[in-house]
């Protein structure tokens, strides 16, 4: 009996100390895209690059798309590393939605971009830089 009780204990603590370090793990922080982005866009129809400008409210992103096919909402998600969102067009009368998938890696971001199912791309970003708080005060 004595020997199923330290058996116990020790499997007990085993399931405690594994627990510490798991739990932490799968709740990672959100990457922090909240700012300027700037794109390269490879499509089909050649090179673009947009200007990307996120805002965040925990795993929610909206934002605005600046490129070829004018200023446009976007909406999405961040989930860890992974982001999606989507902007949505309307291209000679026709509208289409554009997803872009891909990862987070500090201030960079690479992934995929579907045009509506008609096409596929990819994408990198990179943040811009942002100056000074103190070099943006005008005295």
């Amino acid at each position: 009996m004595e020997r199923a009780l330290k058996y116990g204990f020790v499997l007990a603590t085993l399931l405690v100390v594994t627990f510490a370090f798991v739990i932490p793990a799968v709740a990672a922080d959100n990457a922090k895209v909240a700012g300027e982005w700037k794109f390269t866009v490879e499509s089909p129809n050649g090179t673009g690059t947009p200007t990307v400008t996120f805002k965040q409210d925990g795993e929610t992103l909206t934002g605005t798309y600046k490129g070829r096919l004018g200023e446009l909402p976007l909406n999405g998600t961040i989930k860890g590393n992974d982001i999606k969102f989507s902007v949505k067009a309307s291209i000679q009368g026709q509208d289409l939605q554009i997803d872009y998938a891909g990862e987070v890696s500090g201030d960079t971001m690479k992934g995929k971009v579907n045009f509506g199912g008609m096409a596929e791309g990819t994408f990198t970003g990179k943040k811009a830089m942002q100056a000074p708080q103190h070099l943006n005060k005008v005295n």
